[in-house]
């Protein structure tokens, strides 16, 4: 890893991203979570054992309705957990064979260096997005009651306030996400990578998306998609999806950004 002076405000020079360029970076996604399973497995099985606490502490808590919009919420903090899966592709990228202490040791240095802000602004984003959630159900359906998840179904689809609820709910959370997407599909992995600062990286990011519209926002609807159907049998799913969706990023940026400057 690159431990020079950190290059603040020099922005890399961005290639233009197709359709082939996604699949090729989805087939070598997959080709390394087959080559070190272990890894994948161990971080998509702690991105599911922490969607399990937070259902459980909600159910205790009587607030299961909350359910909904934690697990649509969810899959924002993927990218930051994915950092794991990030160092496991560089480092066999560079024929390198992972180990335990190797990537852990980077994982944990991240703590001390810029990803950490990223961290902050995903985990800020994702309580914005319970926030809404709430301040929504309140102007909506605040004069109705319900105490289980059948009953709040009910009150959202059969009702007009519950429609509207979805419906401004549905379009908030939409830019939430694009938001979230651009400023972090290529900075995560671009931050394992170099040793430069989180605006640098958001900016390169913004980027790639804007100068990329299909096909990077098509790769967004693929990831939201995966993430959102994994999660559905009690996030088992997502022990399998969030290895090689992280595979996959990592060489996707990869693709994205040269190291030469624009």
């Amino acid at each position: 890893m690159n431990t020079d002076k950190k290059n603040i405000g020099s922005l890399p020079h961005t290639n233009p991203i197709t359709a082939d360029t996604i699949v090729t970076a989805l087939y070598r996604g997959v080709g390394d979570f087959r080559s070190a399973p272990v890894f994948g497995l161990f971080f998509g099985g702690i991105y599911a054992v922490g969607g399990l606490i937070i259902l459980g502490a909600l159910t205790v808590l009587g607030a299961r309705w909350l359910i909904f919009p934690v697990a649509i919420g969810f899959p924002l903090i993927g990218p930051f957990v994915a950092a794991g899966l990030y160092e496991v592709s560089r480092q066999m990228e560079k024929d390198i064979q992972p180990t335990w202490k190797s990537v852990l040791t980077v994982v944990f240095q991240q703590q001390r260096r810029e990803l950490g802000w990223m961290a902050f602004i995903t985990l800020f984003v994702f309580w914005v997005w319970m926030y809404q959630a709430r301040l929504l159900l309140a102007i909506f359906l605040g004069k109705t009651s319900f105490s289980t998840v059948p009953a709040f179904l009910t009150a959202v689809t059969t009702t007009p306030e519950g429609l509207a609820f979805l419906v401004v709910g549905t379009i908030v959370g939409l830019l939430l996400s694009l938001f979230l997407f651009s400023v972090s599909v290529i900075s995560m992995p671009m931050l394992m990578d170099r040793n430069i600062d989180f605006v640098t990286a958001m900016i390169t990011s913004i980027r790639t998306v804007v100068q990329n519209p299909v096909p990077m926002l098509g790769w967004g609807v693929v990831v939201t998609c995966l993430a959102v159907l994994a999660m559905l049998p009690f996030f088992l799913g997502i022990v399998l999806v969030l290895p090689i969706l992280g595979h996959t990023t990592w060489h996707l940026y990869r693709a994205a950004v040269d190291e030469s400057l624009a």
